[in-house]
């Protein structure tokens, strides 16, 4: 698959996926990845943990896992990176099926990973960072908390706070959740994707940071504000607050023309 299909396929359920969703749901294959797989995770200072599903329509109900998504979509992480193999798609669609199938057994799972990795702060006096929408956008601190009636945010820290916890970060195209977490110490970037400015400067108005997609030298400002080397690491977007963090285009984002990357 070098694609991200739009509508419902069995292409998602072939024998990998089932048999991957299998082993997810036996407990012997984790929800969540090291960053050390990823390209700019791998650079953060502190170490880092990320849920990787299937975005736009990626699963086998056609449900969209990115409800703002847009002109990103050709472009997606899904198909960037480590992404392009179809053995890293497959297990990231089984577990995109795990969630939408088994609702409470995933966000079970999910939280017993989560735990582990807030024991493991606590007793080696650290902060893990934790991003729960590697490619999605999904509120999984509110989910969890209906479903399970447990708040993820107690396992929360900040990079100020004395401390030691998991440090919760993500991008996001929902204006409303910026401004729902606001204030907590959920920290979310807003992403820029040429069709949402006048909510990209909202954001900017809310202290959230901006990430931009720039086709080649990031400017020294955007939209007025400073922008910073987003691809430095990926605790760029913790490390600052209101600014705008500058990521140059990779893979098939180089050729975008839909005003996702800017010139």
């Amino acid at each position: 698959m070098q694609t991200i299909p739009q509508t419902p396929n069995s292409v998602y359920l072939n024998d990998q996926v089932r048999s991957n969703l299998s082993q997810l749901r036996k407990g012997k294959i984790k929800l969540l990845s090291k960053g050390v797989t990823n390209s700019k995770t791998a650079k953060n200072e502190l170490e880092t943990h990320i849920l990787y599903l299937s975005p736009y329509k990626g699963n086998s109900k056609g449900i969209n896992l990115c409800p703002k998504a847009d002109t990103c979509i050709k472009d997606c992480l899904f198909i960037q990176g480590r992404g392009r193999f179809s053995s890293v798609q497959n297990l990231r669609i089984a577990k995109t099926e795990f969630y939408l199938g088994y609702r409470v057994e995933f966000l079970t799972q999910l939280v017993k990973e989560l735990t582990k990795i807030y024991t493991k702060a606590q007793n080696t006096k650290t902060k893990i960072c934790v991003r729960l929408n590697g490619t999605s956008d999904l509120d999984f601190l509110a989910i969890v908390k209906n479903r399970l009636n447990f708040d993820l945010l107690d396992y929360s820290t900040t990079l100020e706070s004395s401390n030691y916890g998991i440090i919760f970060y993500d991008y996001t195209k929902i204006l409303g959740k910026v401004e729902k977490y606001q204030g907590t110490n959920y920290s979310l970037t807003y992403s820029f994707q040429g069709t949402n400015l006048d909510e990209s400067l909202t954001a900017l108005e809310l202290g959230a940071n901006l990430a931009v997609v720039f086709r080649k030298k990031l400017p020294l400002e955007f939209l007025n504000t400073m922008v910073v080397d987003g691809d430095k690491s990926d605790l760029q977007t913790i490390n600052h607050k209101g600014r705008a963090l500058g990521l140059k285009a990779k893979g098939s984002a180089k050729k975008d023309k839909s005003g996702f990357v800017v010139d």
